[in-house]
């Protein structure tokens, strides 16, 4: 069976639940096929193809007939595109042949192998029709305000028919649709027809009495389901659904993460569940939200073993999380290598921070990553209840929102990106980027760190559909506008793309100040920050922790400190730099080079300048406890953190928590402006990484900073980290959330 449709007013037309039972019901029959026919020129089609809710049409008519084109390849439809082609003079030939006619103009929308205008009141129609004789083409009116001049003979009507003769269809296996007059073409051809309610008058009037026409009653796609229950060889594509009571009202909160909020590990012999050791703030104050009873399920992916069987829901911490329960997605290890540590390392890591040059795209790969996150969207569809809220976390899992939206419209979709989002003309290189913003835009809500990845993603949109800005605020003053490289002065809040009203948001992570607090004062960290000052007295401690990636850019801070050595003879002996550098997780071979060129260039510094008793450079490749790395946040006059780019970068807010402990603390952070935190922390001095000159410069003004000075931007550092702390960013991101579930 084929659908053969009209699109604004026709299969977009009508009420939300009506477009989404028939777009489920198309998507759910392999026998069903779609055809779209509309008078949108293609580029105008295209956003429709990235909407996930939206079923892909197998053909698509468009430019009213002139342009025919495969739905899947997007290629011309053969020998039909040619035959159109061969009778179409061409634009600037029906331009010039129009350029003396008063009261038309061009449309500005897109259009091959037409020409539509607009035309004023004044013009007859008999004008009308004289211009189709002069120029030997056909032209179509609609409305009474618009005119399309097409090859002759050639519209909606005519190009459908080749199709059906093209792919020998039988005619009574075809259901065509529309509401204006521009669609009458489609009818009186033998097939099935429908006009939908609410249609265009003249239509209706010029479609009264052709057989095997049905009128509706019901506008848009609820007109098409009436006439599929109406003729009786579409009936068995029609079932009737049974109304949800949407008014039902659900506090659940469904968490998608790639990891659970505890380690799993093995005790005499038993496995058990422990908080994880990592620092990171985020999963405890995640949890946070379940301790007052709320009921949840936190999803995340879990390895498989050989003979594992399907792993059944189980609770976190009854006593602590009465209603929080793991849903564990089952994955074998060659699974998470390829969707986690292959993948999204090889492809979207290096775009997401513009380094588009090592970004390695593999189709097999991204079929993967699309399967992956299928069973995530599966999962959470099958278990959350009517109206629940559902908060997805970070690009591994980017596709899950235009699956889950396909599987549970009532869901309140919030995702929050824990990376930079790059640039259009960066994300753009991802051969994948219609399909993941289509994705994106069936959220409520998308958040991201600073209000420049939020333009950016605005901008992204803007290069694949027409966008409405519903909304903007200003980005001061609670971010940096133009003193940084990472600074815009407007943020958008609300856009509307394609068929979704879509909010964004900035909400930048903090860091557990309390949490620092309470480990910095316990006895055993307060000793090895005494041991440790022992060992630095007397000479100015530069800090630098980072994991190893080239992201981190810790080869171009290592070649920059040599010239500052180099410049700086007075400072040798005075001034050390602790480099801790975290290794990445096993098996991630792309930064094996980055480790390699790392050492050398640490070596040849050390070699060139350390005496008996002083070594310039301090190197650590290896993991600190989160006690040691606070000992060295203490103990640290300076924090040089300096990465390439960086969604955010925690280590500088989490130095900032530990020297704000100390009234008298004059520790100074040296931050690159183009970390995400950037632009949230302006007492930084800010550096550009790229430029070996400001690096020296920050790192000289530093170090000969007055007492005062660091002292009092020490001060307002504080202020800012511990008032916009890990909590603060949970609570934030959850009250948008509240607010579109109160919408809906």
């Amino acid at each position: 069976m084929i659908l053969a449709t009209d699109l604004d007013g026709t299969f977009l037309g009508g009420t939300r639940q009506h477009m989404e039972e028939l777009y489920e019901m198309i998507r759910n029959n392999k026998d069903f096929r779609l055809v779209f026919v509309t008078g949108r020129g293609m580029e105008s089609v295209l956003p429709l193809l990235s909407d996930p809710v939206i079923p892909r049409p197998e053909f698509i008519i468009c430019d009213v007939g002139a342009t025919i084109l495969d739905g899947t390849t997007l290629q011309p439809v053969q020998p039909i595109q040619n035959n159109i082609e061969s009778k179409w003079p061409g634009k600037q030939a029906i331009l010039q042949q129009l350029k003396d006619v008063k009261g038309i103009r061009i449309q500005p929308v897109p259009q091959q192998r037409r020409c539509s205008f607009i035309f004023d009141e004044h013009l007859e129609h008999e004008g009308i029709g004289a211009l189709e004789q002069q120029l030997g083409c056909d032209i179509l009116l609609s409305d009474n305000r618009f005119f399309d001049v097409l090859p002759i003979n050639v519209n909606k009507g005519t190009t459908l028919t080749q199709l059906i003769d093209h792919l020998k269809i039988p005619e009574e296996k075809v259901l065509v649709a529309g509401d204006t007059l521009n669609d009458l073409a489609l009818y009186g051809r033998g097939y099935k027809g429908v006009v939908v309610g609410e249609a265009e008058p003249a239509l209706v009037t010029a479609t009264q009495g052709l057989p095997g026409v049905f009128h509706s009653e019901v506008r848009g796609a609820g007109g098409i389901m009436e006439a599929m229950a109406h003729f009786e060889d579409f009936k068995p594509f029609y079932q009737k659904k049974t109304a949800k009571d949407c008014n039902t009202d659900s506090s659940q909160l469904v968490m998608l993460y790639h990891r659970f909020p505890f380690e799993t590990v093995e005790e005499n012999g038993k496995i058990i569940k422990r908080a994880p050791k990592s620092p990171n703030g985020i999963l405890p104050t995640l949890t946070n939200f379940f301790k007052s009873n709320r009921p949840g399920l936190w999803i995340a992916w879990q390895e498989m073993k050989e003979g594992d069987a399907p792993a059944a829901n189980f609770y976190i911490d009854k006593e602590v999380y009465p209603h929080l329960q793991a849903s564990p997605v089952m994955m074998e290890k060659n699974d998470i290598d390829i969707f986690y540590k292959l993948f999204s390392k090889e492809a979207f890591w290096p775009a997401i921070f513009s380094f588009i040059e090592k970004a390695q795209f593999n189709h097999e790969h991204w079929e993967h990553y699309l399967k992956i996150n299928k069973r995530f969207a599966e999962k959470a569809a099958a278990e959350a209840e009517l109206n629940a809220t559902v908060w997805i976390h970070d690009y591994n899992l980017w596709m899950v929102p235009g699956y889950l939206r396909q599987l549970r419209p009532d869901l309140t979709i919030g995702f929050f990106h824990h990376t930079a989002f790059p640039a259009a003309n960066t994300f753009n290189i991802i051969p994948w980027r219609a399909e993941i913003i289509g994705s994106l835009l069936q959220c409520d809500y998308v958040s991201f760190h600073i209000p420049r990845y939020v333009e950016n993603f605005v901008d992204v949109v803007k290069s694949l559909m027409p966008v409405k800005i519903i909304e903007q605020e200003s980005a001061a003053p609670r971010f940096l506008t133009y003193s940084c490289a990472m600074g815009t002065g407007v943020m958008t809040r609300e856009i509307q793309a394609g068929r979704r009203k879509v909010r964004l948001g900035a909400n930048p992570v903090g860091v557990h100040v309390d949490y620092i607090k309470e480990l910095t004062q316990q006895p055993a960290t307060q000793d090895l920050i005494a041991e440790l000052k022992k060992s630095t007295t007397g000479k100015k401690t530069i800090l630098s922790i980072e994991r190893l990636d080239y992201v981190k850019g810790p080869l171009e801070k290592i070649r920059a400190f040599g010239q500052f050595l180099d410049e700086h003879p007075g400072l040798h002996g005075k001034i050390e730099l602790i480099n801790i550098c975290t290794p990445p997780a096993s098996g991630m071979k792309i930064y094996e080079q980055v480790q390699h060129e790392l050492e050398q260039a640490i070596g040849a510094i050390n070699g060139k300048y350390s005496t008996i008793d002083w070594v310039p450079i301090h190197f650590f490749f290896r993991s600190f406890s989160f006690e040691e790395v606070l000992a060295y946040y203490a103990i640290s006059d300076i924090a040089w953190i300096t990465p390439l780019r960086d969604g955010l970068n925690l280590v500088a807010k989490e130095y900032i928590a530990v020297q704000g402990l100390n009234p008298e603390s004059d520790g100074v952070l040296v931050l690159s402006e183009f970390a995400g935190a950037s632009v949230e922390l302006p007492h930084a001095i800010l550096t550009n990484p790229y430029d070996n000159d400001s690096m020296k410069r920050s790192l000289l003004r530093a170090i000969s900073m007055n007492k005062q000075e660091r002292q009092i931007r020490m001060k307002r550092l504080y202020e800012n980290v511990s008032h916009h702390n890990i909590g603060y960013w949970a609570d934030e991101f959850m009250q948008e959330l509240k607010k579109q579930t109160a919408q809906k």
